[in-house]
């Protein structure tokens, strides 16, 4: 009987141990619980502020890449402006300088041999002239659309100021030279002035 009390104590006493680890082990267990939703609010929290911070790295990015491109056109819109003004600038001046052009080539026209023996040193002073604007126009890229009789009209180029109907030609055709024109590198600054044909093909 004696066995049987000491075997119940013993029981008892393991039970209780049991018992009391049990009760450490879900203590911890609750502790490790409170921990972990602790760790995991944190986490999320943590995960909140990271994703945040990603959005605020992605958006400061993406204005850094959009200035970098401003910055760029800016810099190309510049230089393109920069080329322009240098080829195109003087345009306008050109442009009032071409009916001097006219005048001096039709006062060439106009010369006579009589003439020449009168006026001699005049019409070469004026030669002069006209050959030193020619070579003006040239160093700045001032350059003569110059079309011939027969050769075909072009809109890009000419500028029809009549038609008439001349036999042996075609509807189209340049018949007249009236005025050249001229380019400005690759503007044109004047059409030249002809007259069209307007005989039916």
């Amino acid at each position: 009987m004696a066995d049987a009390k000491k075997k119940t104590d013993e029981l008892s006493d393991v039970e209780a141990a049991i018992e009391e680890i049990m009760n450490g082990v879900e203590g911890a267990g609750a502790e490790l619980d409170d921990a972990l939703d602790i760790d995991l609010m944190a986490s999320d929290e943590a995960l909140e502020e990271l994703a945040a911070l990603k959005a605020e790295r992605d958006e400061l990015r993406d204005k850094f890449m959009r200035a970098l491109a401003d910055a760029e056109n800016a810099r190309k819109r510049s230089e393109r402006d920069r080329r322009e003004a240098e080829n195109y600038g003087g345009s306008k001046l050109a442009r009032d300088m071409l009916p001097v052009y006219d005048n001096m080539a039709r006062a060439l026209e106009a010369v006579t041999d009589e003439l020449k023996g009168q006026a001699g040193g005049l019409i070469e002073g004026v030669e002069l002239t006209m050959r030193a604007l020619v070579d003006i126009f040239e160093k700045h890229g001032i350059r003569k659309v110059a079309p011939v009789v027969g050769e075909r009209f072009d809109p890009q180029m000419h500028e029809a100021m009549f038609e008439a109907p001349v036999p042996g030609t075609r509807a189209g055709d340049i018949i007249q030279v009236m005025t050249e024109g001229f380019m400005l590198h690759d503007r044109l600054l004047r059409p030249a002035q002809v007259g069209v044909s307007s005989t039916p093909g």
